[in-house]
């Protein structure tokens, strides 16, 4: 059971990424539009859809000369579970078999592995442990790293900012647990809309 709340989890998280790049494309891309939230460097995201996980906190860093995506990191809460999943999207020409970590100044996670490729960048997609949350959390520093490997065999690490990151999770944790609860209580009024920025 807990597997497939999971993947439910990662096909919401590319629906939610789905959702953002045809609000790029303009305002005939569809009605369904999240409530978005900025919390310093990151965006906490709801969905008004029913989900194990409504909400997200992702951030993204493009290239600014070639408008590429370069990394982007999105975690989920799930209240279910009390559990988060994590997607994290790079470009191709990775290494696959030597997956990427996460590297702050006091911290660095095992070897994530890649779960799929596609022509947008290749994909780690997993359940995580709230110990991961909290090492991003406690961190010193307000950057970290996410290392991989391509494959020509050099070593590249893309940095992303932890600026508001505690923040962003504990508001993405209490609308995710509203909604939830809404949910769960037919007839009881919607939980609260995050601002819009």
């Amino acid at each position: 059971m807990k597997k497939q709340i999971l993947m439910g989890v990662f096909a919401g998280l590319m629906l939610a990424s789905g959702v953002a790049q045809a609000q790029d494309a303009g305002p005939a891309a569809g009605p369904a539009k999240p409530d978005v939230k900025a919390v310093q460097d990151w965006f906490v995201r709801c969905f008004p859809v029913q989900s194990p996980s409504p909400c997200d906190m992702f951030q993204e860093l493009d290239d600014q000369r070639t408008r590429q995506r370069v990394v982007s990191l999105s975690f989920a809460f799930v209240p279910s579970l009390n559990r988060h999943a994590l997607q994290i999207t790079v470009p191709l020409e990775v290494s696959i078999p030597k997956g990427l970590t996460i590297k702050t100044d006091t911290y660095t996670s095992p070897t994530l592995k890649y779960r799929r490729c596609d022509r947008n960048g290749c994909y780690v997609e997993m359940a995580v442990d709230n110990g991961l949350i909290e090492s991003l959390s406690r961190s010193s520093g307000t950057g970290a790293k996410v290392n991989i490997s391509a494959d020509n065999g050099k070593t590249y690490g893309l940095t992303f900012s932890l600026k508001g990151f505690a923040e962003a999770h504990d508001d993405m944790v209490s609308q995710a647990r509203a909604k939830a609860k809404s949910v769960q209580q037919p007839g009881a009024a919607p939980a609260a809309p995050a601002a819009t920025p």
